[in-house]
């Protein structure tokens, strides 16, 4: 407990915690005194001392220690890591131990982490303050900037989270269309909105019910649901709903039930059908926005949908968020119409330069063919691991987001995706921190790579992959 308070002061003062490297033989020592906290791997130990001390501390200041749930490692067991800094592909712990990043901040960090030319940009805006809480010219560079690449989006109102733009794209779309019914999709993910926090049932469409306490009734049920990838369903609710559905809500590739890419035919036929209807289509591309294209999935799909709610990259790191769309829609917007909508922070000169320097590093020639080439690597590569090993797995990817099962699959919803070996997937995951390399702490996550992976990042992955997999 002492050492949990000695951290949790040196983070409350600002005191660097970065630790100097152990001797060998002292990490030894420790690893044998922390049982929970340091596993032996040959003749190095791997230990998480420092952590285990400042996530105890941070249980009594924070709900479970964290500010978002997933960072609690409930989903894969063992010591949650405390990051102390990070740099291209890859990040060190408090305790000192370096990782090769599969994370990327949850997929912001497609240049790499804490790139020179973005720091040395912020560093010249910082100079001039951090937020005005008024207009900056910064906002109409990025915003020109997003509009000329994104298929759908002629106007964009930026924010400061993807939770925030799709709450704005809600309230716009039932504003445009005067419908209150929404459809989404079981396993796709669209922020902490009480809209959007919908338990689907099993195997059919259904009308939602809460999937967390605190959230009304009378919140959800103006939603819908339908199994990802079952035209099918949709077309049968938008047969039930005649001219009540306001729009339809996806993740044109799903990364909050694991990596579930369309199946053929699948967006064409949402385009189809909400146009039949009189409703909108709306993309969540907050993960896939600038990774699968620089026009996101609609560019790599060919798919153009109405609005479109982005976040992660197009901050460079920075908390932002941005929905965007056709001008008619979007004038709807206040105070150019009368949908009202508003953020301290939204548009603040720090985000802006961020996201103007990350996307101009993306507009350079063969981004995303070598992003598409280091994850099918390392995609391919981890699967005929499991092969050899006598593992059932499958996965894929599209350019910087990938994804695997310990399944046999095909995975096409998230009924499938929950078929997978979760307990095994949990002692993978343990196993790879200890080879130096971090993942998603649950099977229900993407992947992410970005332009500082290297041939040799992915090549020491797979090994370690192998080498895990022989062991559990």
């Amino acid at each position: 407990m002492a050492g949990a308070a000695a951290a949790a002061a040196a983070v409350a003062s600002g005191i660097s915690i970065r630790p100097v490297a152990a001797p060998r033989s002292m990490c030894a020592s420790r690893s044998r005194l922390v049982v929970r906290s340091a596993i032996s791997v040959g003749e190095k130990a791997y230990t998480v001392q420092k952590s285990e001390e400042i996530f105890n501390a941070a249980k009594e200041l924070m709900p479970g220690g964290v500010n978002s749930p997933v960072r609690a490692f409930k989903s894969v067991g063992g010591q949650p890591i405390v990051f102390d800094s990070v740099k291209g592909s890859h990040m060190w712990d408090v305790d000192g131990n370096e990782y090769i990043d599969y994370v990327g901040s949850w997929g912001p960090a497609i240049i790499g982490h804490a790139d020179d030319t973005v720091n040395a940009a912020l560093i010249e805006t910082l100079k001039k303050g951090t937020s005005f809480g008024a207009p900056c010219a910064l906002e109409n560079v990025l915003a020109q900037m997003v509009i000329s690449a994104v298929p759908s989006i002629e106007m964009v109102r930026f924010v400061n989270s993807g939770t925030e733009a799709c709450m704005g794209a809600l309230r716009l779309v039932r504003a445009f269309t005067g419908r209150e019914k929404i459809l989404k999709f079981e396993g796709c993910y669209h922020g902490h909105a009480d809209s959007f926090l919908v338990k689907a049932g099993s195997g059919v469409a259904t009308l939602g019910l809460p999937d967390s306490p605190g959230v009304p009734k009378g919140a959800t049920v103006g939603t819908l649901t339908a199994p990802y990838n079952d035209a099918e369903a949709v077309k049968k609710l938008f047969e039930d709903n005649k001219g009540e559905i306001a729009a339809v809500f996806l993740e044109p590739v799903v990364g909050n039930a694991g990596f579930i890419p369309p199946t053929p035919g699948f967006l064409n036929a949402l385009r189809e059908v909400t146009k039949q209807d009189g409703a909108l289509l709306v993309f969540d591309e907050v993960m896939t926005g600038f990774r699968l294209a620089y026009g996101g999935a609609q560019e790599y799909f060919g798919i153009t949908p109405d609005v479109t709610t982005l976040g992660k990259i197009i901050g460079g790191g920075l908390p932002v968020g941005a929905y965007g769309g056709r001008k008619d829609i979007m004038e709807i917007v206040a105070p150019a119409g009368p949908m009202y909508q508003a953020g301290t922070l939204s548009g603040n000169p720090l985000a802006m330069t961020a996201g103007i320097h990350t996307l101009k590093r993306l507009m350079e020639p063969g981004t995303y063919e070598y992003l598409d080439k280091v994850t099918g690597e390392l995609v391919q590569g981890i699967l005929d691991a499991g092969a050899k090993t006598g593992h059932e797995m499958c996965g894929g990817h599209i350019r910087g987001m990938f994804g695997f099962f310990f399944a046999s699959g095909p995975v096409h919803n998230f009924d499938d995706a929950k078929k997978s070996n979760t307990a095994k997937f949990g002692r993978f995951h343990r196993g790879m921190l200890e080879e130096g390399v971090y993942l998603a702490p649950s099977q229900f996550e993407a992947g992410f790579t970005s332009l500082a992976h290297t041939p040799q990042d992915i090549e020491k992955t797979v090994e370690a992959a192998e080498k895990v997999l022989r062991r559990i």
